[in-house]
């Protein structure tokens, strides 16, 4: 098949072409919202008024598609440098999500940051 243009699947097909206008507002609307109410969550998380744990035990797609280094970034104190850090201590990839975590990574975080419990 050859090069795939931008934009186009790996079938050659646009997948773009396949959503009318109305069903782009609605997925680009329902995006913006995601991303509003994960900014909220981190917020909180970094303000303290929530805490890892209950961050952790979220079941939604919201926190679970959240990259766990931004996740350790928001975190109060700690920045991108020291999530690295943190990523490489307990053996998780920087590109792995929150959803993609084991029981005993999601351990380790909770035991590296008992104050967040």
């Amino acid at each position: 098949m050859g090069r795939v243009s931008p934009g186009c699947r790996k079938d050659g097909h646009d997948s773009a072409a396949h959503i009318d206008p109305v069903q782009r507002q609605a997925a680009l609307e329902k995006a913006a919202a995601v991303r509003r109410e994960r900014g909220a969550v981190l917020a909180d998380l970094k303000g303290g008024r929530i805490g890892l744990k209950e961050v952790l035990d979220r079941q939604d797609d919201v926190i679970g598609k959240t990259h766990v280094k931004r996740l350790l970034a928001a975190l109060p104190g700690i920045g991108k440098t020291r999530a690295m850090q943190l990523l490489d201590e307990i053996g998780v990839s920087e590109r792995r999500r929150v959803q993609g975590l084991g029981h005993r990574q999601r351990e380790k975080l909770l035991t590296l940051f008992p104050h967040q419990r």
